[in-house]
C-alpha cells in the first residue's frame, strides 16, 4: 500500500521536469493519476513510458492551462475517470525569455497570468464541489524563488507565481473547514525550461549549482516530488497555507541573481 493508494490526482505540466517526476512518485505510491500537458505528443509519450515503467492508473488529457474551457474539462475528465479529484497540483508554465521590466510586453504578462494565476484558479474552483463532498483535499501549488527574491528579467512569471502564493494562502484560510489543505512549493532544480537555457549559456548551470548551499540544483524526481508526495499524503493533513522552500537553502540568503540585460 502505497501512502497515495486510491487517490485520484490532476498534475498540469506533467509533460517534463518537475511535473513528471511529480506524477511518477505520485503513481508510485498508488495514486491514479491525470498527466496534463499543452504538448500532445509529450504528454502521450510521458503517459506512455510511465504505464510500462511504473504502472497502474494514468491517463492523459491534453491542456491549455490559460484556457478555462480546457481547465474545465481537465477536471471534469479526471472525475469521469476516477470519479473525483483528491490531488490538484498546479505546476504548468509557458516559458519566456528575459528581459528588463520595461521591454516586457502586454501578451507576455497576460500569457503569464493566464498559465500562472488564472489557470491555478480556474483549477481549484472546478476541484472544490468534489473534494468538499468528499471532506478531503489537497492542492498543491508550484511557485518561484524568482518571485519571493524579485529576480531580474522575469517580471511577469514573479508576480504572477507571487499572485498564486497569496491566492493559495486565501485558499487555504476559506477551505480549511472543508477538509482541504492548500500549500506552495518553491523549488530550486534541474526543470526543462532551465535545461534548455543552460544549452544556451553553459555558465549558467555552473552559476547556479556554486550558488546554491548545497552546491546543486535539485532533481524533480528524487528531490522536489517526494515533498509533494507528503504535501498530498494523510501525513499533512495539519499542513495548510505554508511554503515549503525546496531549494537546497537557496532562500535563506536569496541568489545573486543578476544576468545582464539590454536596455
Amino acid at each position: 500500500m502505497g501512502r497515495l493508494t486510491g487517490r485520484a490526482a490532476v498534475i498540469t505540466g506533467a509533460g517534463e521536469g518537475i511535473g513528471r517526476g511529480i506524477a511518477r512518485r505520485f503513481l508510485a505510491e498508488g495514486a491514479r493519476i491525470v498527466v496534463a500537458d499543452i504538448n500532445e505528443e509529450l504528454g502521450r509519450k510521458t503517459t506512455d513510458d510511465l504505464r510500462s515503467e511504473v504502472g497502474g492508473e494514468v491517463r492523459f488529457v491534453r491542456t491549455d492551462v490559460g484556457d478555462k474551457a480546457q481547465v474545465l474539462a481537465m477536471v471534469e475528465a479526471a472525475r469521469d475517470a476516477y470519479g473525483t479529484v483528491d490531488i490538484l497540483v498546479n505546476n504548468a508554465w509557458p516559458g519566456g525569455g528575459l528581459a528588463r521590466v520595461e521591454n516586457k510586453t502586454d501578451d507576455e504578462f497576460a500569457l503569464g497570468f493566464g498559465v500562472g494565476l488564472y489557470g491555478p484558479l480556474w483549477a481549484m474552483q472546478a476541484a472544490l464541489p468534489l473534494m468538499k463532498a468528499a471532506g478531503w483535499g489537497r492542492i498543491i501549488n508550484l511557485c518561484s524563488l524568482n518571485g519571493v527574491n524579485a529576480h531580474i528579467g522575469t517580471a511577469e512569471y514573479n508576480t504572477a507565481k507571487e499572485a498564486l502564493r497569496t491566492l493559495t494562502r486565501t485558499v487555504a484560510r476559506e477551505w480549511a473547514g472543508y477538509g482541504i489543505a492548500a500549500n506552495v512549493i518553491c523549488p530550486a532544480a534541474r526543470t526543462a525550461p532551465f535545461e534548455r537555457l543552460a544549452a544556451k549559456d553553459p555558465q549558467l548551470l555552473e552559476f547556479a549549482n556554486n550558488a546554491n548551499p548545497m552546491g546543486r540544483l535539485g532533481d524533480p524526481e528524487r528531490d522536489i516530488a517526494p515533498v509533494a508526495v507528503f504535501l498530498a499524503s494523510e501525513d499533512a493533513r495539519y499542513l495548510t497555507g505554508n511554503t515549503l522552500f525546496v531549494d537546497g537553502g537557496g532562500h535563506i540568503n536569496g541568489v545573486a541573481w543578476a544576468p545582464d540585460l539590454p536596455e
